[in-house]
């Protein structure tokens, strides 16, 4: 594979990671603190919309986009790995892969599946949130720390195999 595609490969893998740690930290940040200040009730459906909303094709081809991203990445560098440049590109990648897209899956999902069931006129509505939103927002965290490290970690291949 020539230097051009590979470079075009990790621009692409950075910036999909990047794309994606903002959007975690933001919920981390921003989304979730906002929640906080409505009732429950309003929490809970505004989560359970976002939830909703947010599985468009735009948000599906960044989120799984960098994921085949970053395998292809495995597949060209992980030859190379001995190689300066290939423990950070393969770093990247497994970071992003389970931190980002294995963490949504086991803990986040699941999570999300468990609020939307959450009967809107429940009465124990300020628990329910709670529980929800303690572990999701801990998950987010290591999504967007893990998302970011990724990111960090393509940045810098071009400068290492030098």
């Amino acid at each position: 594979m020539t230097h051009a595609i590979t470079t075009a490969l990790l621009l692409a893998a950075t910036v999909g990671s990047g794309l994606i740690g903002g959007l975690f930290f933001i919920f981390s940040n921003t989304v979730m603190k906002s929640l906080d200040a409505l009732p429950p009730a309003a929490a809970v459906a505004a989560m359970n919309s976002i939830n909703r909303v947010i599985l468009n094709p735009l948000f599906l081809l960044a989120f799984f986009g960098t994921a085949v991203l970053c395998l292809t990445v495995l597949v060209v560098y992980w030859p190379h790995i001995a190689q300066r440049g290939g423990v950070l590109a393969c770093g990247g990648a497994v970071i992003y892969l389970v931190g980002s897209i294995g963490v949504t899956m086991f803990f986040n999902v699941p999570l999300n599946n468990k609020l939307a069931a959450v009967p809107p006129s429940g009465t124990d509505l300020a628990a329910q949130w709670l529980a929800y939103r303690v572990p999701w927002t801990n998950w987010n965290h290591v999504r967007t720390v893990a998302s970011l490290l990724a990111a960090g970690a393509f940045a810098l291949v071009p400068w290492q195999t030098g």
